[in-house]
């Protein structure tokens, strides 16, 4: 099969291998939002006479047939396709001829992988979201049977003020709402058609954008044609950068956790199945999910910087240099949404051993709440901060509950406004279930004759 830029000069084997790369392998993936943008386009195309309307049908069903193949992993993409652009367009000019070698006129490759990788983003990112509100439910859960555990704050690693696994757990869970903030700006981003910029200059025909936009259910069309072929990697890179957030946060929250269920302190005990153990000592009881997701998460990091670097010093329009964006964006991906599950996995799973927790909290660890006291009772704070430091042997240990049940202004131990993130996750989860009804219904409306 030929290539879509085949111009009847051979091209070197070595160079052809380079230049395709993984593209071939990666777009298996995008079959499905490939054949949905060519179809919106045949659907234009027939209304501006460049196509007949029986020809209109065929192309129509032949497209159809990709997607029952695809839905069967049937649908092959060769090394020599080189993406999944021309593997669609080979099939269907291998099945109705020259009608098939239509569906191309008003479009490139550039705006099609485009349009390709914003469909699937989308829907990627709704996923994404509906992992992190799992897991912000499960610590949500675990912050309400906690809300009345002591365990030591700190800072520094050291000692620092009474804690609770209440607010431990819902630090995290609101960390992660804020992250669906950046998802959904990122989402926002995506959620504009490019196709028609074509090879960054737009067409001589009166292509109707609007119409392409509207039947593949995008919020709108992105204007400037150039900026549409600018932007490839742009918005890669802010989706990598919210993802990087979301793994941030699971980094930081497994190394909590490795060090919280440390026998040493023990404030929570892992799940035994989600554990592993050595080859040689028979004690061990290791928490390699957790560790892998610290690493994981400087994959992600990684690929957002591989892709900012990889587009800020090229020059207006489309360069190859884009293609290296495209695994970096699939892999943040794929790591953000397994690490979500698993984190979720090991979080509803855990047990809290409140007798340590109780344990853990040291007399020295009421020494702030003790310097508030004497300031409250009119000592200068600076004097009484002095007062505790210069006497800290002679501090007694305290009740940690009532400890933690005291602090009642918001987001303290005593208050910590779990109902306001439990609502906050509902609505998220809503708001999605009506993106997905919404792309449902445009992808239903686009498959009709």
């Amino acid at each position: 099969m030929a290539t879509l830029w085949d111009k009847g000069v051979p091209v070197d084997e070595a160079v052809k291998g380079f230049t395709v790369g993984q593209d071939y392998i990666l777009d298996h993936e995008l079959i499905s939002a490939d054949v949905a943008g060519s179809m919106a386009h045949t659907r234009m195309l027939g209304k501006i006479g460049i196509l007949k309307p029986d020809e209109l049908v065929k192309i129509m069903n032949a497209l159809k047939e990709i997607l029952a193949l695809d839905s069967q992993g049937q649908f092959e993409i060769k090394a020599e396709d080189e993406d999944v652009h021309t593997a669609v367009e080979n099939y269907l000019t291998a099945k109705l001829g020259d009608m098939g070698k239509k569906i191309h006129t008003g479009r490139s490759r550039n705006d099609q992988v485009l349009t390709d990788l914003r469909i699937y983003s989308k829907e990627k990112l709704l996923s994404v979201e509906e992992s992190v509100l799992a897991l912000a439910e499960a610590l949500l859960k675990l912050a309400d049977v906690g809300k009345e555990v002591p365990i030591p704050g700190r800072t520094h690693t050291q000692l620092a003020m009474p804690s609770s696994v209440g607010l431990w757990a819902g630090a995290f869970a609101e960390s992660l709402l804020d992250d669906v903030e950046l998802l959904k700006s990122a989402y926002a981003l995506a959620d504009q058609c490019p196709l028609g910029s074509a090879a960054s200059y737009g067409v001589s025909l009166p292509i109707d954008r609007k119409l392409v936009s509207d039947l593949l259910g995008f919020a709108k069309v992105q204007n400037n044609v150039l900026y549409a072929n600018n932007s490839r990697g742009k918005v890669e890179a802010v989706i990598l950068s919210a993802l990087s957030q979301v793994m941030a946060d699971l980094s930081k929250m497994a190394t909590d956790l490795i060090l919280f269920s440390m026998p040493e302190l023990g404030y929570f005990e892992l799940p035994e199945k989600f554990c592993t153990g050595s080859s040689m000592m028979p004690n061990k009881k290791n928490p390699d999910v957790l560790e892998l997701v610290r690493a994981k998460a400087n994959k992600v990091l990684a690929a957002h910087g591989q892709v900012m670097n990889t587009i800020k010093d090229l020059p207006s329009g489309y360069n190859r240099d884009f293609q290296e964006t495209k695994a970096p964006l699939m892999e943040g991906f794929s790591i953000t949404k397994s690490s979500l599950e698993m984190m979720a996995l090991v979080v509803s799973g855990l047990k809290v051993n409140k007798e340590k927790c109780m344990k853990a909290c040291a007399p020295e660890i009421f020494a702030t709440d003790k310097a508030v006291s004497m300031a409250a009772k009119g000592m200068p704070f600076r004097d009484a901060y002095k007062a505790v430091a210069q006497n800290l042997d002679q501090l007694k240990a305290e009740d940690p509950v009532a400890n933690i049940k005291s602090k009642k202004h918001i987001g303290a131990t005593g208050n910590l406004g779990l109902e306001k993130d439990i609502a906050r996750v509902n609505s998220e989860k809503t708001e999605i279930l009506k993106k997905r009804k919404a792309a449902d219904d445009k992808l239903a409306k686009l498959m009709k004759p």
